[in-house]
This record gives structure tokens, sequence and C-alpha cells, in this order.
């Protein structure tokens, strides 16, 4: 039986495959799913499909992560969604200023499977 959320993930992610892999891990857990493929679009995508929760990966072509996500702060709409950084990048390597942008967790792709990380963005939720 599927579980339906009605809870909206924005997917912000530049690699196609990984972008693909989690849009599909996260509609079969029941959650409605936005992707965007660079840090710009991403910022669109927010704007119009008002997510309950962000994936973002911080190395992409256009904008990066960082970047979208200073320009997500700083819209009234963007202030208070919870953001779960989802990148190949350790966190000592990935740019301070994410931190200070507020962040929910720092998540390194490799050290955690899809299912676990549908996992930790429902028990971020309260949906688990």
């Amino acid at each position: 039986m599927l579980i339906q959320y009605m809870t909206k993930i924005a997917i912000i992610e530049d690699d196609p495959v990984i972008r693909q892999m989690y849009l599909m891990k996260f509609e079969a857990a029941g959650f409605t799913v936005g992707t965007a493929e660079n840090g710009k679009e991403g910022v669109g995508l927010v704007e119009k499909f008002t997510p309950d929760i962000i994936l973002l990966d911080v190395s992409m072509p256009v904008m990066s992560g960082d970047e979208a996500l200073a320009a997500i702060r700083h819209e009234a709409w963007g202030k208070d969604i919870p953001v779960m950084i989802l990148t190949n990048l350790g966190e000592e390597e990935a740019p301070k200023t994410l931190r200070s942008l507020g962040i929910l967790s720092y998540i390194v792709k490799a050290e955690l499977t899809p299912r676990q990380v549908v996992d930790r963005v429902k028990k971020a939720l309260g949906l688990s």
C-alpha cells in the first residue's frame, strides 16, 4: 500500500542519472517531486513549486548550490524552507556559506543509499 504524504520535495541536481533515481525513490515513497538540473533552474522551481523541503547539490553548472540557496533565502517565499545538502563534496570542501544560509543537514551521496536519504527526509519532516 502506497502512503500518500502529499509532501512536496524539490530535487536540484545536475547529474541526470542521480536526479532520476531520487525522483523515482521519492515518488515511490509517496512524495510529489519537482526537479531542476542547475541552481538557476532550481530557484525558479522552488518559487513556483513551493516545496516542503529541498534536496540541493552543491557543484552544478550555471549557478552553484550555495549561490542558489542564497538566492532562495533572499526571497520571502524561500526563507523558511528546510534544505538538505546532498553532494559528493566532503563537508570540509563545501562552501563555508552553506551553514550560514540555514541548512537542515549535510549528506554525502556516497555515504547513504537512496532509501536512507528518503528515510532522513521523512524523519526531518516528522513523517516517520
